[in-house]
């Protein structure tokens, strides 16, 4: 049987913390920054979490158990 292929897609844009949780990056802070405030492109910049109901898809992309 072959090996899985991670999701190069998820590959570059999700990395797990130490207690297994895996970390994402907020959308929205790419382009088009001049109509957002301070405060909402600042919250932006913040590490989220990925909610534990994706987390299951999440973890199938990067082929991990």
């Amino acid at each position: 049987m072959p090996k899985m292929k991670t999701n190069s897609g998820a590959k570059k844009r999700f990395s797990l913390t130490g207690t297994g949780k895996i970390k994402r990056k907020h959308a929205f802070k790419s382009h088009i920054l001049t109509k957002k405030t301070k405060k909402q492109k600042r919250n932006l910049t913040y590490v989220g979490l990925v909610n534990t109901r994706d987390e299951r898809n999440v973890k199938q992309m990067l082929c991990i158990k």
